[in-house]
């Protein structure tokens, strides 16, 4: 009886000790404040940074811990801009109400995909998420008297912060209002992960066919963590729409889905900070060498990734993690 209480317990005390905050945690976020003191030059791409965290992080709940590989995950990024940028240019630019819309539409989207995408695996479902994004991509194009298609939507007038707080050139409400929204959807991961239903999207990620033998249906978590990572997407679509008032066809790009799943190679897929570290150094190495030669800055790209794939498989924290066990286990 003590065995049989021992490995019951076994997986819950896991998900406790996992889900305390550690100092290093703290550090990384009261870090996050220090651009608005040190860096206000730099807001602009501060903002930036968190946006494509956020959009990061999204990719990661599903391919870092579900092993759902996505090609086309900007297809809900730029639905959420596209909601929030229309919702504004006629007539009603409150921020904080377009972000829920935003959230809600690319949602049910979300949702609605889903029940194709938990059907498959591997190479099909690569080809299924990407070609998804690519007939919204041109579905938007086509659109013209909504999206503006090529030329962009026009028209966004985005209204004050909670009636206060004007989105101002130097971005210091953009950073603020992107970084606020950035750790509320952190820690609702953070939580949706150390539970017993992110301890299930593992063993899907390992082993989908032998997960429904222990209680925990595989399609219909698939069906859950895809529709919360569309969710999250267009939450980080409409910040961009509104922090920049700006919405054009390459928030539906392929382009924007390939950086992302660049972006979590860099940080790690499957760590939580990985795509929020890895936004970071993509973003800053990006702005770096596009000023020292605008034409040639994916060749730097392209090295560093395959740097970092070279010595570091799992990623920079992958990376960090391992030299972490070995001084211990020397120790």
């Amino acid at each position: 009886m003590a065995d049989m209480t021992g490995t019951a317990l076994a997986p819950q005390l896991y998900l406790q000790a996992q889900a305390r905050w550690r100092a290093i945690e703290v550090a990384f976020w009261l870090a996050t404040l220090l651009p608005f003191v040190l860096l206000p030059n730099y807001l602009v791409l501060a903002s930036q940074i968190a946006i494509t965290a956020l959009f990061a992080l999204s990719l990661d709940l599903i391919l870092g811990y579900a092993g759902i590989v996505s090609l086309g995950h900007a297809a809900f990024f730029g639905l959420g801009a596209y909601t929030a940028g229309i919702i504004s240019k006629f007539g009603w630019g409150e921020p904080l109400s377009g972000l829920l819309v935003a959230s809600i539409l690319a949602g049910t989207v979300g949702y609605a995909s889903s029940f194709i995408i938990a059907r498959f695996r591997h190479l099909a479902l690569i080809m299924i998420t990407l070609g998804l994004g690519l007939l919204l991509h041109e579905a938007a194009n086509s659109a013209h008297w909504l999206t503006g298609g090529a030329d962009g939507l026009q028209g966004v007038k985005i209204w004050r912060l909670l009636g206060r707080f004007n989105f101002d050139l130097w971005g210091y409400t953009a950073y603020a209002y992107s970084l606020i929204v950035l750790f509320l959807v952190f820690l609702v991961a953070r939580r949706l992960i150390h539970s017993p239903f992110g301890l299930a999207l593992r063993g899907i990620r390992e082993n989908s066919v032998r997960m429904p033998a222990i209680g925990a249906p595989s399609r219909s978590h698939i069906r859950t963590v895809y529709t919360i990572a569309a969710v999250i997407a267009g939450v980080a679509g409409a910040l961009l729409a509104q922090t920049t008032e700006t919405v054009s066809l390459e928030v539906l790009s392929f382009g924007r889905s390939a950086d992302v799943v660049v972006i979590l190679i860099l940080g790690g897929a499957g760590r939580l900070y990985g795509g929020l570290i890895g936004a970071i150094i993509y973003m800053v190495a990006r702005d770096q060498f596009s000023g020292i030669n605008p034409q040639f800055w994916y060749f730097w790209i392209g090295s560093l990734l395959v740097a970092v794939v070279i010595f570091l498989p799992n990623g920079i924290l992958g990376g960090l993690a391992a030299l972490a066990a070995r001084w211990r286990s020397r120790s």
